[in-house]
C-alpha cells in the first residue's frame, strides 16, 4: 500500500500551502502533487451541495482509495511520504479516518491567531467572488445558519479556529509524540529553525530545507457595483455548472476571478474593535488550548501590532484566480 507517513492537517490559512511546497524539496520526503487530496473527509463520494463554489470544490476531492494511493507511487525508495489537507484537524469523523486507516501517521498542525485566520478566510472567499457579504463580522454572524445549511467547511470562519477542541480530540486518539503543533508566526518569522524542528519531528535531515516559498498575499477588493455585479455572475454560473459542458464554467468563473482581484489592495488589517466582537466566542477555547499544550497563546486575546502576516509578499494578481475556489 502506498499511504502517507504524515499529513500536514490544518488550519486553513495558517501557512499550509507555503510549507507544503517546503517540505515537498527536502530529498527525504515525499509530497503529494495534489496538495489537497482531501481523502479522509469523507467515507464516499462528496455531496452535491453546499455554499457558492463548493459542489465544484467537492469534484477535487480524491475519495476512491486507489486514486489516493496513486498520488504516492512515484515515490523514491526510503522517502517519507506526506500530503497536506487543512480541513483534517477541524473534521472530527476525518480525525477518526486518519487514525483507522494509518494509526502511526505523524501529524503537523499549524495554528495562527483565530480572528485572523477567520479574516483572512472571509477575504480569500470574497476577493474569489464566493462571500456574498461584504462585511466580516456581518459574515461571521451568518457563519450558524450556513453550518445549519450545509455550506463546506471553508466557510465556518470562527469554527475552524477552535484548535482547542479539535487538539482535545485528535489527542484522544494519537499520541502526544505523534502531533506536532506550529505556531504559524513562527513559521513566517523563523522559518529555518521551524522547519528543523519539523525535521526533526518526521526524522529526516536538519538544513535540508530553509525557507518558506514566496505565496500569494490575500487580495482584498473593495466593495462596489461592479465587485458586486461580477461576483453575482461568478455565482450563477457555479450554481448551473453542473449542467454545462466540460470544463466551461470552471473557464468563465476564472476569467471572473481574475477580473475581481485585478489591482485589488492586499487585505486590510482588523480594528481592535472588530477583533473585540469575535474574541467572546473563542477565547474559552483558546484557554483550552493552553491547557492541552501548556504553551501561552494570551497575545491571541490582545490587539494586534501587526496585522496578518501573509507568508511571502507576491502582490495580487492573475496568479491569485487559480487560489480563489473554496480550500
Amino acid at each position: 500500500m502506498a499511504l502517507p507517513d504524515f499529513l500536514v492537517i490544518g488550519a486553513p490559512k495558517a501557512g499550509t500551502t507555503a510549507l507544503h511546497a517546503a517540505l515537498a524539496r527536502h530529498p527525504d520526503l515525499y509530497m503529494s502533487a495534489v496538495k489537497e487530496p482531501k481523502f479522509f473527509l469523507t467515507d464516499g463520494p462528496p455531496p452535491d451541495r453546499g455554499g457558492p463554489g463548493d459542489v465544484q470544490t467537492y469534484r477535487e476531492h480524491i475519495w476512491r482509495r486507489d486514486e489516493y494511493e496513486a498520488l504516492f507511487r512515484a515515490a523514491p525508495p526510503g522517502a517519507l511520504l506526506g500530503e497536506s489537507t487543512p480541513f483534517y484537524l477541524y473534521d472530527l469523523d476525518a480525525q477518526r479516518r486518519i487514525a483507522a486507516l494509518i494509526p502511526t501517521a505523524r501529524l503537523i498542525v499549524l495554528v495562527r491567531d483565530p480572528v485572523e485566520r477567520a479574516h483572512s478566510n472571509w477575504t480569500h472567499l470574497w476577493s474569489a467572488g464566493r462571500e456574498p457579504i461584504g462585511d466580516f463580522l456581518r459574515a461571521c454572524a451568518e457563519e450558524d445558519r450556513r453550518v445549519t445549511a450545509g455550506w463546506s467547511s471553508f466557510w465556518h470562519y470562527v469554527r475552524l479556529g477552535k484548535y482547542g477542541e479539535q487538539l482535545e480530540h485528535l489527542y484522544g486518539l494519537f499520541p502526544r509524540e505523534q502531533v506536532l503543533v506550529i505556531r504559524y508566526r513562527g513559521l513566517i518569522d523563523e522559518p529555518a529553525r521551524v522547519l528543523d524542528e519539523i525535521s526533526t519531528f518526521l526524522g529526516v535531515r536538519r538544513g535540508a530545507i530553509t525557507d518558506i516559498p514566496r505565496e500569494n498575499v490575500t487580495a482584498h477588493p473593495e466593495r462596489s457595483v461592479t465587485h458586486a455585479a461580477l461576483s453575482r455572475t461568478l455565482r450563477g454560473i457555479e450554481a448551473a455548472g453542473r449542467h454545462l459542458p466540460g470544463s466551461f464554467a470552471a473557464d468563465v468563473t476564472a476569467r471572473i476571478e481574475r477580473n475581481l482581484q485585478r489591482n485589488a489592495r492586499s487585505r486590510q488589517p482588523l480594528t481592535w474593535a472588530e477583533r473585540q466582537a469575535i474574541l467572546p466566542g473563542l477565547e474559552q477555547d483558546i484557554r483550552l488550548l493552553e491547557k492541552i499544550t501548556g504553551a501561552d497563546f494570551s497575545d491571541w486575546l490582545a490587539p494586534r501590532e501587526r496585522s496578518g502576516g501573509q507568508v511571502g509578499t507576491r502582490p495580487a494578481g492573475q496568479d491569485q484566480a487559480r487560489n480563489g475556489r473554496p480550500r
